[in-house]
């Protein structure tokens, strides 16, 4: 079975100019040897223009209450600008690549979030389906794939999404036709056992050491989300799952750089 690598590109890599041109140049060059799709956010700069539009914003957890306007906004800056800004630099890197939504070939159907706890999330979607026949087609015709987080109902509606549950859906849906790993990408350089000591990356990371770094304590906060998404993600078909430093890419890609979840 063929390869295919999820990456998630973090936040904090598009509001860097520089960063974010450095990382295309390393996606553009492994793309010369290995199928990827990358999934975006938007980063800072739907915030600032939405501050600029007088549209107040609000967040819950980590995630953005996305109302009418805000919805507007997100559209054309992560569907929009972010989203070709990335493939033009791509095309300019000699990688070919297309960009999407999830409204476009139907490549992801959600629904819209139901409230809960009386929080009403407006319109941010969650996951139904990912299109993976259609992305697999663009695949196979060497077409490398950049999925912005805007998905749809199939009645018209767009909705907002959260940018690793779609890294996270992509990935499974694709495993049927590809072994795939997962890649979340973002400043740090992987898990690490002190969250401010880039230098105490661990390594790999199984069921039974997972649950031992939970009791004792080692991890916690923001990183067990991503490390429960990243165990789902394996019990669901996809082969590996890596986190580290987007400017360690080949290393993530090749295994010898971040942390690796497996699920033996």
């Amino acid at each position: 079975m063929d390869k295919v690598f999820v990456v998630k590109i973090g936040g904090n890599i598009i509001d860097d100019e520089e960063k974010l041109k450095a990382f295309l140049q390393l996606f553009a060059h492994i793309t010369l040897s290995n199928q990827l799709v990358l999934i975006h956010g938007g980063g800072k700069l739907a915030t600032r223009l939405a501050e600029k539009m007088g549209v107040e914003q609000q967040m819950v957890d980590g995630r953005r209450i996305t109302d009418a306007e805000t919805l507007k906004i997100v559209t054309m800056v992560y569907a929009g600008y972010i989203n070709k800004n990335i493939v033009a630099q791509l095309q300019a890197n000699g990688c070919n690549a297309i960009g999407l939504s999830g409204a476009d070939g139907n490549a992801i159907l959600a629904h819209k979030r139901i409230s809960k706890n009386n929080i009403n999330y407006g319109f941010a979607g969650d996951v139904d389906a990912v299109n993976a026949d259609f992305l697999h087609g663009l695949l196979q015709q060497n077409i490398n794939i950049v999925l912005a987080p805007i998905t749809h109902d199939k009645k018209g509606q767009l909705l907002n999404t959260n940018a690793d549950t779609i890294a996270q859906e992509t990935a499974k849906a694709l495993s049927k036709h590809y072994d795939v790993s997962l890649i979340y990408s973002f400043e740090k350089s992987g898990v690490l056992l002190d969250a401010d000591d880039d230098d105490t990356v661990i390594c790999k990371i199984n069921p039974a050491y997972y649950a031992q770094l939970k009791a004792e304590q080692k991890i916690f906060a923001g990183m067990i989300p991503k490390l429960d998404n990243a165990f789902a993600a394996l019990n669901s078909g996809v082969k590996k799952v890596i986190i580290g430093k987007a400017e360690a890419l080949p290393g993530l890609i090749n295994g010898s750089s971040g942390t690796t979840i497996i699920n033996e």
